[in-house]
């Protein structure tokens, strides 16, 4: 038995089946890659049992929970007359003819490459196919897109909320419970820690009031004595 996982191009799981295959040895994780046409397949035939897709989908019967976006960048021809540019407008690109669209992004590039034109893609699925005879250029107001993960509502255990919580940064050591992931949103990166209560902070503020109080006489006779000091070394009336 096995957790079944699909992606598309742009993302790359290796982190997350690292962390899996360390806390669930037991359900190894099968990842393979799936064409973004076909990104929802397998999944909704039963022979997947999560998916990262890029959005948007069809989510009827769909768990689905957005993460990360993708910066669109414009891959040009090596030689292009924008292919110095660190940073690109739609506007730039409106008199530019435009490579015809694949539905597999290697084919696109090769026809970029070719001079056929330039071609639009997410920041990550550029990376992926990087050539050397063409240039990935930011597009800085062009649509970003968008990755999630996703699962069939049917198909909701303690499994697929396990690898939920791997994806949301969660450790082993907490709880795996929690309900259902919903579409409210939700991001890979690991939580910050929460801040300390108001009663430890307040323990640490009157700690601190009261060691300034303390060591203010001394600390004013060393003030004063840095002043004199700083006085004598001024030249110009400017400080070295």
């Amino acid at each position: 038995m096995s957790l079944r996982l699909r992606y598309v191009a742009g993302v790359s799981p290796a982190k997350w089946l690292r962390e899996w295959a360390g806390r669930r040895p037991d359900l190894p994780l099968e990842a393979t890659r799936v064409d973004q046409p076909e990104q929802l397949g397998e999944l909704r035939a039963g022979d997947a049992d999560l998916a990262f897709v890029r959005l948007p989908i069809d989510d009827e019967g769909l768990h689905v929970i957005p993460l990360w976006e993708e910066v669109a960048v414009a891959v040009l021809p090596k030689d292009h007359a924008f292919a110095d540019a660190e940073e690109l407008a739609l506007a730039d690109l409106v008199h530019e003819t435009r490579a015809p669209e694949q539905d597999d992004p290697a084919m696109t590039v090769e026809l970029v490459a070719a001079g056929t034109g330039w071609a639009m893609l997410p920041h990550g699925v550029a990376r992926l196919h990087h050539r050397r005879d063409v240039v990935a250029i930011p597009v800085a107001d062009a649509a970003r897109t968008r990755i999630a993960l996703v699962w069939r509502v049917e198909r909701d255990d303690d499994d697929i909320q396990e690898f939920v919580g791997v994806v949301r940064g969660r450790t082993s050591r907490s709880s795996r419970g929690g309900g259902t992931a919903d579409d409210s949103g939700g991001d890979a990166r690991t939580e910050r820690p929460r801040a300390a209560s108001d009663g430890s902070r307040g323990e640490r503020t009157a700690s601190a009031k009261s060691g300034r109080a303390a060591g203010r006489g001394a600390g004013g006779a060393r003030r004063g004595s840095r002043r004199a000091g700083a006085q004598g070394r001024r030249k110009g009336g400017k400080r070295r």
